[in-house]
């Protein structure tokens, strides 16, 4: 990752400031080892792209006054290793900002204090779209549907139930 920064310049080579100041800013990118660096508007995914803001709002957590950041897609594309490594780093942020994560992997999803479940749900004349809060045996159940697309098994509810242990000092099941 880097950022490049370069003089803006009018059609004739001379320096202009307008309306957006004076430099030009670009952030660039290299998402595998050995590939070279790009512009990361033409090459990142919405999932890679969250990930580099996660990074970014990491890196300056301290010196950062906004309060409240939202995150979406950030576990797209990922999984496994990965997908704990962005669950822990949204945690440490978490510390310090408050943090809105939508999410389909429980292993993100299990770091939450909150865990706000979002679904659509079709009625006679029309689909809404609800939200309720997951707590207790409901959020096991909900963290086990996300693991294995099965609420009520007892393999996917004994996982569901280690990883909020693990992960989620706080949760009482």
């Amino acid at each position: 990752f880097e950022v490049s920064v370069s003089q803006k310049l009018s059609e004739r080579g001379s320096p202009v400031c307008g309306i957006h100041g004076a430099d030009h800013v670009e952030f660039l990118l290299s998402p595998n080892p050995g590939e070279p660096l790009k512009p990361m508007k033409n090459i990142a995914s919405g999932g890679e792209a969250s990930r580099v803001m996660l990074a970014v709002k990491g890196a300056l957590a301290d010196s950062d006054a906004v309060p409240c950041l939202v995150f979406d897609e950030v576990d797209t594309g990922i999984g496994g290793e990965v997908a704990v490594s962005v669950g822990e780093h949204l945690h440490e942020l978490a510390s310090t900002k408050q943090i809105l994560a939508i999410t389909h992997l429980a292993s993100i999803a299990v770091r939450a204090d909150n865990h706000i479940k979002v679904e659509k749900v079709q009625g006679e004349s029309r689909t809404v779209t609800q939200a309720r809060v997951s707590e207790g045996q409901d959020r096991i159940r909900e963290i086990a549907r996300m693991l294995s697309g099965d609420s009520t098994g007892d393999a996917s509810l004994r996982h569901a139930e280690e990883l909020l242990s693990r992960y989620h000092s706080g949760f009482r099941g």
